[in-house]
């Protein structure tokens, strides 16, 4: 697997840090979301943080995400567990999505568990307002932050990472979500896969460093369970765009750490639908066949 860079390298200098706490404890979820990354690209930069969490964790460079490879239909399956012909949003247009029949995760989780605590940051705007007929998440959500992006995604992106830092330092979260779109910004902006794409995935890595150690640092931290859960929407062309079938466009990436996951290559070719049921069956809700769901556990144990 390309993406599985000096694996054993890293397992061996900072396992210790991850490795030998039982799956015990209050279980939780972190979804970072990273907006259009290529995985053989992903491979190709320096990224740590992310190593960290593949060498340790389940992991595949061989997934698949929708037809057609465009931001809302990918974000939409993502988050509701259900391909476009379910959550109908075929396009970067999301009026007359059926979100009330498929909701994201973090929503279908208040209306079954409002007792848990629900976050989610992004910067792109259809996520989180009404831009575009959204929002793909709702305001039930116990918080929800919102920048926008086109003021300048690299300092969005920071803003988004402090506010999850803020919100893990301070209070008790269950469930987040959050949202990175530097990326994907930066390689429609240079049309290419070239030095500037490159850059804005190694931030996006030392921000997923952010988020780790917030989470390390808890004072409740050892009574934890944290799924960290990684993913992307969509891959992209060596000009920059997508939206079609190649394999460069339509395969992404998967990450699971923590706990509760087995470790390793994730077998078989696992879907981007396969993300919130993860997250949905991590914190204990059982998955009922009347939601119509068509994602599955793709990492955790039994």
């Amino acid at each position: 697997m390309m993406i599985c860079r000096s694996v054993l390298k890293l397992s061996f200098v900072i396992g210790v840090l991850f490795l030998g706490r039982p799956a015990e404890g209050q279980q939780k979820v972190l979804l970072i979301g990273i907006d259009g990354v290529r995985p053989d690209v992903l491979a190709d930069v320096p990224t740590p943080n992310l190593d960290r969490l593949i060498s340790e964790g389940a992991f595949s460079d061989q997934v698949q995400t929708t037809r057609p490879t465009s931001s809302g239909p990918a974000w939409s399956s993502m988050l509701t567990g259900v391909w476009p012909e379910k959550h109908a949003v075929l396009s970067n247009n999301f009026q007359g999505n059926k979100y009330a029949t498929y909701p994201d995760f973090l929503s279908r989780i208040e209306q079954l568990r409002p007792d848990l605590v629900t976050f989610a940051a992004a910067d792109w705007l259809p996520l989180v307002t009404e831009a575009f007929g959204g929002p793909l998440i709702t305001g039930v959500l116990d918080s929800l932050v919102v920048r926008n992006g086109y003021m300048g995604w690299s300092e969005a992106d920071a803003f988004i990472t402090q506010a999850a830092v803020d919100v893990l330092e301070g209070s008790d979260p269950d469930a987040m979500f959050v949202y990175l779109g530097a990326p994907d910004e930066m390689s429609h902006q240079a049309g290419s896969i070239g030095e500037e794409y490159r850059t804005a995935i190694a931030y996006s890595d030392h921000y997923v460093g952010q988020l780790l150690d917030a989470i390390r640092a808890r004072v409740s931290y050892a009574e934890e369970d944290w799924l960290i859960l990684v993913s992307t929407d969509h891959g992209r062309r060596a000009d920059g765009g997508h939206g079609g079938d190649s394999p460069e466009e339509s395969t992404i990436f998967f990450f699971a750490h923590g706990p509760s996951v087995i470790p390793g290559e994730i077998l078989g070719t696992p879907a981007i639908v396969d993300v919130a049921v993860t997250a949905l069956t991590h914190l204990g809700i059982q998955i009922n066949p009347d939601w119509g769901l068509d994602g599955r556990n793709r990492a955790l144990q039994p």
